[in-house]
């Protein structure tokens, strides 16, 4: 074996979280495969002989190369990032674990959780994920912030108090959260809008994100209340006998498919047994470049 399949071999033993860094930075999967692949060109061409932990070298790299493309996403952009932007989600079956996604979703990072990370600075959210997520010191990623250790703190304390501040968090246990994402599809199915009332929370936020060019009623939008979220479902009440129950990043949700045809992915957060969070998309074309083969098989 010769010197660049060995450092092949050093560098695979770490795909699996350079993924996961990259994932929780960009919130988009083939984005963030082309950071890690990215990382792989930059070892490489680098003289790591002299590097003693090479998977923490690798963390800083990808984290560089994710913040890099967030300021670069932030100049493209004329306008701020739209409300009702959901990011790409995660989707595995109930029942069988894909080794390579559970390394994806190592701490369960949630879609809701993801959507809050689109809020903040490229900056920020480089601290929070690097330092909260992976435990990444703050002195390794103060250089790659261009700031101090004690700035780039208070960058990560910032960003925390951010994410905490969106809601509480979701139930973990999976029973509850089936029983909760059940009791809605059977109210949907029967048209029960008290019932549909009944498994929603009372401030629940629903977050659907249809791309640029869907209008009309499956436009993107962001509904509050239960009230008005119950409506919803009404109105798409046709589309419920569909929907397959599945993980949706590491959390009980759907996949709506006709025919065996992606047509949206839910993902929801359960508070005290009722659905205080659902998070869905349906942008065509982004659900065509998602692999849903192993949840529609």
């Amino acid at each position: 074996m010769n010197d660049v399949e060995l450092l092949a071999d050093r560098f695979q033993e770490h795909r699996g979280q350079l993924r996961a860094v990259a994932y929780r930075m960009l919130g988009s999967l083939s984005e963030a495969d082309d950071a890690v692949q990215e990382t792989w060109l930059r070892l490489s061409r680098s003289d790591v002989s002299e590097v003693q932990n090479l998977g923490g070298w690798l963390t800083t790299v990808v984290g560089r190369i994710c913040l890099d493309l967030l300021r670069s996403r932030g100049a493209r952009r004329e306008e701020p990032m739209e409300d009702t932007f959901v990011p790409d989600p995660v989707v595995t079956p109930l029942d069988r674990v894909d080794p390579e996604q559970e390394a994806l979703l190592t701490d369960s990072v949630g879609l809701a959780l993801l959507v809050v990370l689109e809020t903040l600075e490229p900056a920020e959210r480089l601290a929070f994920v690097l330092h909260d997520m992976f435990a990444v010191p703050f002195d390794v990623i103060a250089p790659v912030v261009g700031r101090s250790s004690a700035a780039t703190r208070q960058i990560a304390s910032r960003a925390r108090r951010r994410v905490q501040q969106a809601g509480p968090a979701p139930d973990p246990d999976l029973g509850r959260q089936r029983e909760a994402v059940e009791a809605f599809l059977a109210a949907s199915r029967s048209g029960d809008f008290d019932a549909l009332v009944a498994v929603l929370h009372p401030d629940v936020v629903l977050r659907a994100d249809s791309g640029p060019l869907v209008r009309g009623v499956a436009a993107s939008k962001v509904v509050q209340g239960a009230t008005a979220v119950a409506q919803g479902a009404l109105l798409f009440r046709q589309l419920s006998p569909y929907a397959r129950i599945v993980l949706v990043n590491g959390m009980v949700g759907t996949v709506t498919a006709p025919e065996g045809r992606p047509q949206s992915v839910m993902a929801v957060a359960v508070v005290d047994g009722r659905i205080a969070r659902i998070d869905i998309l349906s942008d065509p074309e982004r659900l065509a470049r998602l692999d849903f083969t192993a949840v529609l098989a």
